[in-house]
């Protein structure tokens, strides 16, 4: 049995500008998908961007902001849950006043090389 701990796992900047721990990736039990918590510092943005293969799933654990997914933009918060799917451009701003964080679970695996910056 595999566990992972949030504090054993390293952060990075992704392409689209999130800081990231992935607890699930390529390398680690679970290789066809991947599970990641991303973190928008508050009033911060990530880039616009899309994935040519991953479907993703976005659940926000703390915050609030806004989400564009394609052509729409709503307001997003604790408890809301969004899946992106392959191809459809997408963007998160976090409100003033505290970090936006996002659980997310793509599958096939996040990958630089299949995000596309708009």
């Amino acid at each position: 049995m595999d566990i992972v701990r949030r504090d054993s796992v390293p952060a990075y900047v992704t392409l689209d500008g999130s800081e990231i721990r992935e607890w699930v990736a390529p390398g680690t039990p679970g290789r066809r998908q991947s599970l990641a918590e991303a973190t928008v510092p508050a009033g911060g943005s990530t880039l616009a961007h899309f994935h040519r293969e991953s479907e993703e799933i976005y659940l926000v654990t703390s915050g609030s902001g806004r989400m564009r997914l394609g052509d729409e933009e709503r307001p997003i918060s604790a408890g809301d849950c969004v899946v992106i799917p392959p191809g459809t451009v997408h963007r998160l701003w976090a409100d003033p006043g505290a970090a936006l964080v996002v659980v997310c679970s793509c599958v096939p695996p996040y990958s630089h090389e299949d995000t596309v910056l708009v």
